[in-house]
């Protein structure tokens, strides 16, 4: 792991929250709408939709049933390793989608970039477990690569890069650092949904094990079929 200050990895960590994220992600949606079409905005949204609906359904699953896999400590996807491997890439793809392909390529593997600091993070700071982080990466990398490929020869109607850098970066600024409580929801609804008093939680869920009695040995059970000799005098 790189030797990083633990505050930088809070900063990178916080790239990926959902305050930041969506409001970017909804962004993306109304400038495709005005800019291009309201077809891409509707793949966009949609692919976004599929990937929170992953996260979503992964988490449900283990805080309400405690369904996950134990032998890579997998109790669901990583919420900011997604979010953030889906929205940047296609952020910067938007904002250079007038420019050349090479330079919009570039931009792509920078978000993509972004979004697996964002991972890494989560594993440095405990969030979350590797396999936790790059399912969360893989998930919105494969969004985020399947909208390029759908938008890649977009054709923009009157729609400047300028106004769309300078709006995502005003944006980023603002929300940087908005906490939005995604994980109580998910909590609270996984409660209402399985019926549980308190959601299953990974320490205990790690400790559990198989307290069945191991078989006796061949032997033993052998001895135990055999009938009683009787002694005759």
């Amino acid at each position: 792991m790189p030797d990083l200050p633990i505050h930088l990895w809070y900063s990178i960590t916080s790239l990926g929250g959902a305050g930041m994220t969506l409001p970017l992600a909804f962004a993306i949606a109304i400038w495709l709408a005005v800019g291009y079409s309201w077809r891409l905005a509707a793949y966009w949204l949609a692919l976004l939709g599929t990937a929170i609906g992953i996260v979503t359904v992964t988490k449900l699953a283990f805080l309400g049933w405690g369904i996950g896999v134990r032998e890579l400590d997998f109790t669901g996807v990583s919420g900011h390793a997604m979010l953030s491997t889906t929205v940047y890439p296609v952020t910067l793809f938007l904002m250079l989608l007038p420019a050349r392909p090479a330079i919009r390529l570039l931009g792509v593997l920078a978000g993509l970039a972004a979004g697996i600091a964002v991972g890494l993070s989560r594993v440095v700071l405990s969030a979350h477990s590797p396999s936790e982080a790059v399912t969360g990466c893989l998930v919105g990398a494969l969004a985020a690569l399947v909208f390029v490929r759908i938008a890649w020869n977009a054709e923009p109607g009157r729609l400047s890069a300028l106004p769309v850098a300078i709006s995502m970066m005003v944006l980023a600024v603002a929300m940087h650092g908005v906490h939005v409580p995604t994980q109580r929801w998910v909590t609270h609804i996984a409660l209402k949904v399985s019926g549980h008093d308190r959601p299953f939680i990974r320490a205990k869920w790690k400790a559990e094990r198989d307290f069945r009695p191991t078989a006796a040995p061949l032997s033993q059970t052998l001895n135990t079929l055999e009938p009683p000799r009787v002694s005759v005098s």
